[in-house]
C-alpha cells in the first residue's frame, strides 16, 4: 500500500472473552431472542419464580434497546461465578461515527477528552466522577485510546435495608476502524471497585484480542 492509500475497511471484528460472558444482538431482529436465550439460561431448573423472571427479561430489553439507540452492536453480560456470587460486568460495543472528513488521529482523541474531562470538573459536571486515567496504547487492531473512570454511586434502600455507596469501575477503549472516520468503542464496566484493578486487567485483555476480519 502507497502512502497515499487508504486501508480497505474491515467486514467485521473478531473478540476473544472468558467463558461465562454472554452475548445479547442489538439488532431489533436480534434483541429478543437473545434476551430470551439469556433469562432462560438463568432459570433453568427454576419454575417457582415467574415474577423474577419477566422481571429480569423486561430489564434487559430495556437496556438493550437503550444501547442500540445510543449505536450500540452488541452488549456482552458476566455470568461468571466465583463460589455461590456471579461477577457483574458488561461490555457494550459502539460504532461510533465522527463528523470529520478525514480519520481523527488516536492521539487528538485523547486530547479532546481530556480537555471535556477538565471542563466538566472545573464546572458544574457530575461531582461523583473523579478525573479519567486517559492514555494513548497500542494493541493488535491499532492505536487506541484507553480511558478508564471511577465513579461514586449513591447509596440506597435494598431488599436487606439501607446499601453504603460505592463506586463503579468503567474501562473505554476508542478504536479507530481502518478506512472510515469512525472509531468502535469498548466499554467496560463493574460495580466491584474493591477488585477494580483485577477487572480492569481483564477488560485489557479483552480489548488486546480484538482483531479485525476481512
Amino acid at each position: 500500500m502507497t502512502p497515499t492509500e487508504s486501508p480497505t475497511p474491515p467486514a467485521d471484528y473478531r473478540l476473544l472473552l472468558p467463558e461465562g460472558w454472554f452475548r445479547i444482538l442489538l439488532d431489533p431482529d436480534q434483541r429478543d431472542g437473545s434476551v430470551d436465550a439469556l433469562v432462560e439460561r438463568q432459570f433453568r431448573g427454576i419454575d417457582n419464580a415467574p415474577h423474577l423472571k419477566e422481571e429480569l427479561r423486561a430489564d434487559l430489553r430495556r437496556r438493550a434497546a437503550k444501547a442500540y439507540r445510543g449505536g450500540g452492536i452488541e452488549l456482552y453480560l458476566s455470568l461468571q461465578a466465583v463460589g455461590p456470587f456471579t461477577v457483574p460486568a458488561s461490555l457494550l460495543v459502539t460504532l461510533a461515527p465522527l463528523r470529520h472528513a478525514e480519520p481523527l488521529p488516536p492521539e487528538d482523541l485523547a486530547r479532546v477528552l481530556a480537555e471535556e474531562a477538565e471542563a466538566t470538573e472545573d464546572g458544574s459536571g457530575n461531582a461523583g466522577s473523579l478525573l479519567p486515567e486517559i492514555a494513548v496504547e497500542e494493541l493488535t487492531a491499532g492505536t487506541a485510546v484507553r480511558v478508564r473512570r471511577l465513579t461514586r454511586q449513591p447509596g440506597g434502600n435494598g431488599p436487606d435495608g439501607p446499601q453504603a455507596a460505592h463506586a463503579s469501575v468503567s474501562v473505554e477503549y476508542h478504536l479507530p476502524v481502518p478506512g472510515t472516520t469512525a472509531y468502535l468503542l469498548l466499554t467496560f464496566s463493574t460495580p466491584l471497585e474493591p477488585i477494580a484493578d483485577a477487572m480492569a486487567g481483564l477488560f485489557d485483555a479483552i480489548a488486546g484480542s480484538l482483531t479485525w476480519t476481512e
